[in-house]
């Protein structure tokens, strides 16, 4: 485990970019941290990182946005369990060859593939984080 030290939003996007630089076609990784700790705006550090233009939206409401096959990005906030994440088509998406993101995955715990990478964002104030990542 590596840690990051983020000032700033910027920052964190910053970091997601060159993280991104890490990760291969078919990779799944998990994020943790409270409500507000930055996990989308590191998403949309990685998407910028693997070439992505689109706008990344938090996809709370569609539980998972895809964008392009190259990057899917979870939130499981509203799932109870990971019988739902299969009844939706969820779950073919660690398979379909993209790099997936996964927002609140410990509510899917019990299907998440056998390996993945762990990114935890750590409010620490205002303004800044402390990024726990493999």
């Amino acid at each position: 485990m590596a840690v990051f030290l983020s000032d700033s939003a910027e920052d964190t996007l910053q970091f997601g970019e060159e993280y991104a630089k890490t990760l291969k076609c078919g990779d799944v990784v998990v994020l943790n941290g409270e409500m507000g700790a930055g996990k989308t705006v590191f998403c949309k550090g990685v998407a910028k990182g693997l070439g992505i233009d689109d706008e990344v939206l938090s996809p709370t409401y569609a539980y998972m946005n895809d964008y392009g096959g190259k990057l899917y990005h979870f939130d499981c906030y509203r799932l109870r369990n990971g019988g739902q994440a299969e009844a939706l088509g969820l779950t073919d998406y660690f398979y379909a060859g993209g790099v997936c993101l996964i927002e609140w995955a410990e509510n899917i715990s019990d299907v998440l593939p056998e390996t993945y990478r762990t990114v935890e964002i750590i409010k620490t104030a205002q303004n800044t984080r402390k990024i726990i990542y493999e």
